[in-house]
């Protein structure tokens, strides 16, 4: 899985800041800017970030692209609405050689392995013989969804939170938690003033929602 954070609207943190600071202030964005330093910026993002007043944070996006991901994966991610997407095209583009992803639970387990490549080698001779018959958008019906494929996706900040909250926990499925990871380091390196807090519930909040169904790790965290 390869993740790189490639577009965000510039200085993020400060933007923010002097967004969240003109709700209180008689002064233009102009002039909050000017008089806006990396301390008072923290400062407030600080304060932002503990009272949850998210809405200025919805002001500052960041852009994405993922390669090395499976169909399982972009089939749950979409269901984040609030995010644009654009994903290769099974439709356009024509998959004689297709690249798939692994589980780690298959790829440890020799037989289930060998089940699992054959099935793949079985599929790739059907999807060639089906494009050489019929238009590939309808001989994609046969790819499975192991299928590789390549993404580029934008969030707002607020949205990102949500995202990193529901998809960084230990319960979400393995490849997309590894894709959020990913994806929050990314973050970080531009906004850590912003993401600071960001996280799974029980990391940036202490708080797990999962009820009886929690991974039990938050127990652990708080007799650190």
């Amino acid at each position: 899985m390869k993740v790189q954070l490639i577009n965000h609207t510039p200085d993020p943190d400060r933007t923010v800041a002097a967004a969240a600071k003109l709700c209180y202030s008689p002064a233009g964005a102009e002039q909050i800017l000017d008089n806006l330093d990396k301390a008072e910026t923290d400062r407030f993002l600080k304060m932002l970030v503990e009272l949850g007043h998210w809405s200025p944070t919805e002001h500052v996006s960041f852009t994405f692209s993922a390669e090395g991901v499976s169909r399982v994966l972009t089939h749950q991610l979409v269901r984040h609405r609030i995010a644009s997407y654009s994903q290769q095209s099974q439709r356009y583009v024509r998959l004689d050689d297709f690249a798939f992803i692994v589980p780690p639970s298959i790829k440890n387990n020799p037989e289930a392995g060998a089940l699992f490549m054959n099935i793949m080698k079985e599929i790739g001779s059907a999807y060639k013989e089906l494009a050489s018959m019929v238009h590939q958008e309808d001989a994609r019906y046969v790819l499975p969804n192991a299928c590789e494929t390549k993404i580029v996706l934008t969030f707002n900040c607020r949205s990102l939170y949500n995202f990193f909250e529901h998809r960084c926990c230990d319960r979400a499925q393995w490849e997309i938690r590894s894709l959020a990871n990913l994806m929050l380091s990314e973050v970080k390196k531009v906004a850590p003033g912003l993401f600071a807090k960001a996280g799974p519930p029980c990391i940036a909040k202490g708080v797990c929602p999962e009820g009886t169904m929690s991974c039990g790790k938050i127990d652990k965290l708080k007799k650190v």
